[in-house]
């Protein structure tokens, strides 16, 4: 028979390692990750758009408060963040996106890209600007 103190630290432990999936299976965590990071793209590559700087570390705060309130540590979300799977991972679904709309990854393509995303008030269309 177990004792009741043993039990209820298994109940803790396994309720611990089950209780929160990997952040990239967290649709809104990795929704805004990729907004984010197709933003940034489309500003690196298409010289007459430009980032809200303001609005991006905003949307990245916003990101890291939520993902804290599910229960994630920052070691866990910094993990998630500065890894280079995931930012190749997001970088295929943001090729793949264009694939989809038949742009090149070009700057062309980046720019087309952009500006639809602008128009549509999207989330990754906020976090851009066309240049002045």
């Amino acid at each position: 028979m177990m004792r009741p103190g043993a039990y209820l630290l298994a109940v803790v432990l396994a309720g611990s390692v089950a209780a929160n999936p990997p952040l990239r299976e967290v649709k809104a965590i990795d929704d805004g990750l990729f907004a984010i990071g197709l933003a940034d793209q489309i500003r690196k590559n298409c010289p007459d758009i430009q980032a809200r700087l303001l609005r991006a570390l905003g949307a990245l705060q916003d990101l890291n408060n939520e993902a804290k309130a599910l229960g994630y540590s920052k070691a866990e979300i910094d993990a998630h963040v500065d890894s280079d799977a995931e930012k190749e991972r997001l970088r295929a679904r943001g090729k793949a996106y264009m694939a989809e709309l038949g742009l090149e990854q070009d700057a062309a393509g980046y720019c087309a890209l952009g500006h639809k995303e602008i128009d549509r008030s999207s989330t990754v269309g906020v976090l851009l600007r066309r240049s002045e």
